[in-house]
């Protein structure tokens, strides 16, 4: 029961329907690059993060590429399970090495429909991840490149706990959707200011509040839906 604890959406659920999930978990290592889900295929396993982190991404036919959400120890995958669907038109992919309870995508339908309350514990989530997603949208139409990136990075570190995030410069570039020279120029531009500190394949953050008052109202809302939604309801249980 301890590992289920350290997934925040796991923690908020009720004893009861943790108990009607639990046997059907299985622990796995993720390492870098592992694809949880293609577009348009089967999803077989939805995966509960412990560590890590995961990212949703966009995709056209003609291999275009943009990062619409990220999941880590708050949330899970396979949204489209929980909706009712059995595949999505995304790919989710790790970015950060991840350990993760996974469970069959069948397994998980037969506690849904076995459970009213889990159901609506595991909607809530899904309406967070749409609040993530569209303030992701208003990002990428609205913000500077430089409150993209800081907003990015809040959110991994977020995810990750931790101010050292490896990440290559190509990486980044695929998921702000922008040219490499680009995410370069603005990783000065923060270094610059002091916010952060940066290497090939790492970058340091020195002063969260900097990124904070940079990113200013595209980081947060999502944030605080989680709170209400789902860290409020583990609350009000106690």
């Amino acid at each position: 029961m301890a590992a289920l604890l350290r997934n925040r959406l796991l923690a908020s659920l009720s004893a009861s329907d943790r108990s009607l999930v639990q046997p059907s978990f299985e622990f796995v290592e993720l390492p870098f690059g592992t694809v949880l889900e293609k577009p348009n295929e089967a999803i077989t396993h939805v995966y509960f993060l412990k560590t890590g982190l995961a990212s949703v991404v966009g995709t056209t036919a003609r291999h275009q590429r943009i990062e619409v959400g990220m999941v880590g120890y708050e949330g899970m995958t396979g949204l489209a399970i929980v909706l009712g669907h059995d595949q999505s038109t995304n790919e989710t992919i790790i970015q950060a090495s991840a350990r993760a309870l996974r469970i069959e995508s069948e397994h998980l339908r037969a506690a849904l429909r076995s459970s009213p309350t889990l159901t609506s514990a595991l909607l809530r989530y899904v309406h967070v991840f749409m609040t993530q997603a569209s303030q992701t949208a208003l990002a990428f139409g609205r913000a500077k490149l430089s409150e993209r990136l800081a907003r990015w990075l809040l959110m991994w570190q977020d995810r990750l706990q931790t101010p050292h995030l490896t990440i290559t410069h190509e990486f980044l570039a695929l998921l702000l959707g922008v040219r490499r020279q680009g995410v370069t120029v603005a990783l000065h531009e923060l270094e610059g200011k002091g916010l952060i500190k940066g290497t090939r394949n790492q970058v340091t953050i020195l002063d969260r509040q900097g990124l904070l008052v940079l990113a200013g109202g595209f980081y947060g809302v999502p944030e605080a839906d989680y709170d209400r939604t789902v860290r409020k309801r583990r609350a009000a249980r106690r």
